[in-house]
């Protein structure tokens, strides 16, 4: 096969699977891509040790294997060999996608085993979100489907259409749906007002209560006639785009709200019904009113909110009270006095509550020592890390994990 041929067969991997296809020669160029999102920054320097190793190990084996292949992040490919009268040309995969519902889990571990930045923990947690989950299953059946696809000639082909049935006009019928139309829109429109204010609050419970009203936004199933899954994905991408904007007029940094309405962009997408969106579009209201509950500051200054974002955006390094004054250009006492005024809070308990919270995730986890979280985190000192814990949560970073982890049995027992 040409690889023009292998070209339209990653695309149509791509169009059906909604997951990642990639083409690559023998020398490592890539011939197609059609990546949904990129990858963030802290994971990418892995990329071409990922593909050294697929491609070392699909040449040594026979056309008809393929190759499951997990990275060191827990990013996971299946990929086949591109072959010419028995000579590898190069390689196709698919990916990259998780098999595990774990994420969470997976990003402390990513971020722990490869000393990833803890303040990327919120961005690297949206993008694994956006992953599809395949079950043993059906990636084994990806890695059959590419092997026997790639192993024969690629044929056009070629449609035949169906003649559209003839629709019968009725005038009356068309002046009363016009006024029920009215009515809908307005109220439609009011429920958006009411929507971007609740997401603007963080109000998980209004949210959910509007989501789930009459006039809930999935009705617009008949937008485009014929197509009820296409209208209704149609509306939640405009959905995406008002609770960013919603979470924007909060205050919430741009990089976590890039984060999460692509996430979300691609998961649309990806749903295959509208029961499937309607799920999502929950899941949606609750995640953007917890980041407007987590990193909001659109109440304060603009001064302070720049320092509050630096101070979000750089928690696993050393940050002082100079350090943040030097990257705003601000008098440091004036900086120190104005941050007081606007969150009740001195910069250094500012600082060391957001490691504090930052902490209890890996606490509950358990997988890394209370020595390791502190340093992760941003403590320099074991004993400075214990004393804040105790002062900010009243018990001992080695109580607070064991209480947890008690918790977490009870629940799944």
């Amino acid at each position: 096969m040409k690889y023009e041929d292998y070209k339209k067969i990653a695309e149509i991997l791509f169009s059906v699977t909604k997951i990642d296809a990639r083409l690559v020669d023998q020398h490592g160029t890539t011939l197609f891509d059609s990546a949904n999102s990129t990858v963030p920054a802290a994971l990418n320097q892995s990329g071409k040790e990922d593909f050294f190793q697929i491609k070392s190990v699909l040449k040594e084996n026979q056309p008809t294997f393929y190759y499951h292949y997990i990275n060191t992040y827990g990013l996971e490919y299946v990929a086949t060999g591109v072959w010419s009268d028995g000579a590898f040309q190069g390689y196709l995969i698919i990916g990259p996608f998780l098999s595990s519902m774990s994420v969470i889990q997976t990003i402390k571990d990513s971020i722990a085993k490869n000393k990833l930045p803890i303040s990327e923990r919120k961005q690297l947690e949206q993008y694994y979100q956006s992953l599809p989950v395949l079950s043993e299953a059906e990636y084994t059946h990806l890695g059959e489907l590419i092997v026997n696809l790639s192993g024969q000639g690629f044929k056009s082909a070629h449609k035949i259409s169906s003649v559209p049935p003839t629709s019968s006009f009725n005038p009356d019928k068309l002046k009363v749906s016009i006024e029920e139309n009215q009515d809908i829109i307005e109220a439609r429109y009011e429920l958006q007002g009411k929507l971007l204010e609740a997401v603007a609050k963080g109000d998980k419970t209004e949210v959910q209560a509007l989501l789930n009203s009459k006039t809930y936004f999935l009705e617009f199933s008949d937008r485009v006639p014929g197509s009820p899954i296409r209208s209704s994905k149609n509306m939640a991408i405009v959905v995406n785009t008002m609770f960013r904007i919603a979470a924007e007029r909060s205050g919430i940094h741009p990089v976590y709200l890039h984060t999460i309405s692509e996430r979300f962009a691609i998961l649309i997408e990806r749903t295959m019904n509208i029961p499937q969106l309607q799920k999502l579009m929950v899941l949606m209201g609750d995640e953007y009113c917890e980041l407007v509950k987590t990193y909001s500051t659109g109440s304060y200054s603009p001064t302070v909110k720049r320092a509050a974002d630096f101070i979000q955006l750089n928690l696993g390094h050393p940050i002082t009270l100079d350090d943040i004054a030097k990257q705003l250009n601000i008098n440091p006492s004036h900086l120190s006095r104005i941050f007081k005024e606007d969150t009740g809070l001195t910069i250094t308990d500012f600082i060391n509550r957001k490691r504090i919270d930052e902490a209890k995730f890996y606490l509950q986890r358990g997988t890394l020592s209370i020595t390791e979280i502190a340093f992760l985190v941003g403590f320099n000192d074991l004993n400075y890390f214990s004393k804040v814990f105790k002062k900010l949560t009243s018990v001992t970073p080695s109580q607070y994990a064991k209480k947890r982890r008690t918790q977490v049995k009870k629940d799944s027992e």
